[in-house]
């Protein structure tokens, strides 16, 4: 990867090398970068340049900036190519606010599903990413923080609501989230209370568990992103 678009690259990691549905990976990795302000809102991502530091032919990118355009996260200019969209406070949030909504009625759904050995999974699940908390290993409680939420998702048998959230989840640099403050620590605390509605078979609960869980996180994704500038 070149400097041209080294910031924050570090903390970032992907690979290129599966040809299968290489636009999408390509796509993916461009939406993460607008996220955390690798590409800043205004400038132009040049699809050419952009394929030689990912090591890529220019037509997955072309692809890929196709598709970020029809989301509005880029915006085509004639004879100067695809342009950065400002990334605003009210789209963090409302991206967050809808995956609040979607997350908390798989919660609520899961409640009456989970069975006693699953639930005592996720709490062996939960107990080892506590640990990794305090140990400090925040790629560790990456892990185990999506194998949880999966458990859960999966466990409501709504697989069509499950995708949609998939969906908006795209637009979260997961892989970035080591870096928040307070992420970590937010995924090692904040599962109890949904835990608890859980194991009491309590879809309301569950849901409104699962739904300030998310919304703290998207709060903390906010104000970081403030402190790096990258909000308009």
């Amino acid at each position: 990867m070149s400097a041209r678009h080294g910031r924050g690259s570090s903390l970032r990691r992907t690979s290129f090398e599966n040809k299968q549905q290489l636009s999408e990976k390509v796509a993916a990795y461009i939406r993460e970068g607008i996220m955390v302000g690798q590409f800043r809102a205004g400038e132009y991502i040049r699809t050419e340049r952009l394929a030689e530091e990912l090591g890529v032919s220019p037509t997955p990118v072309r692809e890929a900036l196709m598709l970020l355009g029809s989301e509005g996260s880029v915006r085509w200019e004639p004879r100067r190519g695809y342009r950065v969209v400002p990334l605003t406070t009210r789209d963090v949030g409302d991206l967050f606010r809808v995956q609040a909504f979607i997350a908390g009625e798989l919660a609520a759904r899961a409640a009456t599903e989970l069975r006693d050995e699953e639930l005592d999974l996720l709490e062996e699940t939960q107990a080892k990413l506590e640990q990794a908390e305090r140990d400090g290993d925040f790629d560790r409680v990456e892990t185990l923080n999506y194998q949880i939420h999966r458990t859960i998702n999966k466990a409501s048998d709504s697989a069509r609501l499950a995708v949609l959230l998939g969906v908006t989840v795209n637009y979260v640099p997961l892989g970035y989230y080591a870096s928040i403050e307070g992420w970590s620590s937010a995924s090692a605390h904040d599962h109890s209370s949904i835990f608890q509605a859980l194991r009491a078979r309590d879809p309301e609960g569950a849901r409104k568990a699962m739904a300030a869980h998310i919304e703290h996180v998207g709060g903390q994704l906010v104000e970081h992103l403030r402190r790096r500038e990258v909000l308009s």
